[in-house]
């Protein structure tokens, strides 16, 4: 069963997006081809569900930021390769001998590009096998979890007309023979070969850059367990976004799988919920996570309700987009589906005293399914004294410490149930009564 997220869920997260602000695909975004940049994108998109395959990413991840790789290949001579293999050639080698002697000629009398465009494609190959050959003889000397895939590349390049072919020299004029065989030969009967190698050097550009990234932030790799554990354990978990961001330790088990979060508004809470969503996705990427460490059981989607809005074309109030927001987190708890689902103000949308009856009976229904893990933020404080009596519900707030005055948030979580009531002063020290007060009728 795979992973799966909706585009709320992605939306609220700032998942997806290279060039939409702090969003995490454009922190890891550093890659330099667009061949990487579109095997990132499938990554970002496609989680894994499966514990071996998530730490055996991880632990290649590891192994390029431990080794310090640099991307060892020339950007525009990859573009070029990829061009040339993408053009046609032909399927008959004495077909392409004759167009590529035509080519020429053309290329003589009415300075037709392509005959150039075909000898700068080869060229293009033969730099990238050369680099590709040093990069592998580097790489061979680290033992670690590339060691089948440097194998696998390796035979490929022991191939015997490419070894031929990489010990041509590009500065000399390459005989029109030589020409049309080899640009038969890889664009037929070496097809694949070439396109696995081009995937080698793709991956090779991701591992860096993702590693890089690990590197300079502090990111370290979440352990993934099977999802019977029903684990979700940080330590110093951070929003891997935010410059100096404050880190929290997490602990969720299976018999206390219920997180109730109380604080105030501005304290830090949506923050928090957010981080914990962030690290878990990355975390079944095989990514690394903005934590000091993590291990987590296989989820089989992640689901949160942060940034609810109305929906004027359906005709949806605040309110009642809560409720549909609630409900299809329902139906994928009955399911029977594992996962992380995070509430953050149940029903702020509605009166008091509704929000009240609504998040109280709401987490006292999510409690009962103790495979799933769930984190529920509020403000009404009310509702996590009616809730002591469950033994899988944890409490933890957001504090507030008040300068006199003025409040001040210290972003780390605590055990227990908030007892912080300033909105009020916060509202006198805005000078907003007085503000009215004085305005003309």
């Amino acid at each position: 069963m795979s992973f799966t997220i909706d585009k709320q869920t992605l939306d609220e997260l700032n998942l997806l997006g290279k060039f939409r602000q702090g969003s995490i695909y454009g922190l890891f975004c550093q890659v330099k081809t667009r061949g990487a940049e579109q095997l990132l994108d499938h990554m970002f998109r496609h989680p894994l569900d499966n514990a071996v395959a998530i730490n055996e990413r991880s632990s290649i991840f590891r192994f390029f930021q431990e080794a310090k790789f640099s991307f060892p290949f020339d950007v525009q001579q990859i573009g070029m390769m990829r061009d040339y293999l993408d053009s046609s050639a032909g399927n008959s080698a004495w077909l392409v001998l004759v167009n590529t002697l035509v080519r020429k000629g053309l290329a003589v009398l009415m300075r037709d590009e392509r005959y150039r465009k075909t000898v700068q494609g080869l060229q293009a190959v033969i730099i990238t096998l050369n680099r590709c050959n040093a990069f592998l003889e580097t790489a061979a000397a680290y033992e670690g979890p590339y060691a089948g895939r440097i194998a696998a590349v390796k035979e490929i390049l022991s191939d015997g007309r490419l070894q031929r072919l990489a010990n041509i020299d590009i500065y000399q004029d390459l005989p029109v023979r030589i020409l049309a065989f080899y640009d038969y030969l890889l664009k037929n009967k070496l097809h694949e070969q070439m396109e696995s190698l081009l995937s080698f050097i793709y991956e090779v550009d991701v591992n860096v850059a993702v590693s890089d990234v690990a590197r300079s932030r502090g990111f370290t790799y979440a352990i993934a367990l099977p999802e019977e554990r029903n684990v979700l354990s940080a330590a110093d978990l951070r929003h891997p976004s935010i410059q100096d961001a404050v880190g929290n330790n997490l602990q969720l088990y299976k018999d206390s799988n219920v997180l109730f979060l109380t604080g105030a508004n501005m304290a830090g809470k949506s923050t928090l919920m957010k981080s914990i969503g962030i690290g878990l996705y990355l975390a079944h990427m095989g990514f690394p996570v903005a934590a000091d460490s993590m291990e987590f059981s296989i989820r089989q989607g992640l689901y949160t309700s942060i940034n609810v809005a109305d929906n004027i074309n359906l005709g949806y109030s605040h309110f009642y987009a809560e409720v549909v927001r609630v409900k299809q987190a329902a139906e994928a708890v009955s399911s029977g589906r594992r996962m992380l689902l995070m509430f953050d103000e149940l029903f702020k949308g509605t009166n008091v005293k509704d929000a009240f009856d609504g998040t109280l009976a709401v987490t006292e229904a999510f409690a009962v399914y103790r495979e799933c893990l769930f984190i529920i933020s509020t403000h009404i404080i009310e509702v996590g004294e009616m809730l002591r009596q469950y033994e899988n519900i944890r409490f933890a707030y957001m504090p507030t410490i008040m300068n006199g005055v003025h409040p001040q948030y210290t972003y780390r979580l605590r055990e227990g149930i908030t007892e912080d009531r300033q909105g009020m002063m916060i509202i006198r020290n805005e000078g907003i009564l007085e503000l009215i007060e004085d305005t003309p009728v």
